[in-house]
């Protein structure tokens, strides 16, 4: 008696969330089905025209956005940005360079450079004889 093996699939907004996509910019087939694990590895090494063209214009996600932006989630939101924007939109906001953008990339500095001082103080705590 042999056990055939039943192939792991996701819904289509967890393997929107790991394309780093948007999910109501994909296609309907896309939305409407499930994914398995060979079909996201395979989106993932050999995207097709729609996936490279979302990845290149947009619309991207939140987390996406902020990324691209410098700024975290929670800063986008502070700054009024709830929805998903274009590669376009991005470079207009980069450019316009508003207030609050420019705050927020200021904050997202100190948090990093706030996780460098952090690290390097315990990587300074392993390193010294007990």
């Amino acid at each position: 008696m042999t056990s055939q093996k039943t192939p792991q699939t996701m819904k289509p907004a967890t393997a929107a969330k790991k394309l780093n996509v948007y999910l109501e910019a994909t296609p309907a087939e896309f939305q409407e089905g499930v994914v398995s694990r060979d079909e996201l590895n395979a989106l993932q090494t050999s995207p097709p025209e729609w996936l490279r063209e979302l990845r290149r214009n947009g619309p991207h996600p939140r987390q996406v956005v902020a990324s691209k932006l410098g700024v975290s989630i929670g800063g986008l939101a502070r700054g009024g940005i709830t929805e998903a924007l274009t590669t376009e939109q991005i470079e207009a906001l980069k450019a316009d360079s508003p207030e609050w953008l420019e705050q927020e990339r200021a904050t997202q500095a100190e948090v990093r450079k706030e996780a460098v001082r952090i690290k390097e103080k315990a990587a300074e705590r392993r390193q010294r004889p007990s």
